[in-house]
């Protein structure tokens, strides 16, 4: 089986389908860190990383920022001192798609 790490993203357009609730429960499952707070209506994927200064947290911005360009897809990302909030949703589809958990954990093997 491939781990969603390895997965490439697919081209996303409006009308994609969202994942389903069964999805959502088996791709979650495979990101224990991540959470999917709903804004506006909007389902997102979202997680705090914590570093020991301003210098590592803008770093790790960068890497996050290198990779979206390389796969074609953006996440909200929240630079602070010590701390990267990443949020990860398909604004094509105004939710979740499997795009987004890819992403995710191509976020986590940044580290």
């Amino acid at each position: 089986m491939t781990t969603l790490s390895e997965m490439k993203c697919e081209a996303c357009q409006a009308g994609a389908p969202q994942v389903s609730d069964i999805e959502l429960a088996e791709l979650i499952g495979q990101l224990p860190d991540w959470s999917t707070p709903v804004r506006a209506g909007v389902m997102q994927l979202e997680r705090v990383y914590t570093f020991k200064n301003f210098k590592q947290a803008w770093a790790f911005s960068n890497k996050i920022a290198e990779l979206a360009e390389a796969e074609f897809h953006h996440p909200g990302i929240l630079l602070e001192w010590g701390k990267v909030t990443v949020t990860w949703w398909t604004h094509a589809i105004s939710g979740l798609h499997r795009n987004d958990f890819i992403m995710a954990a191509k976020t986590d093997q940044l580290l």
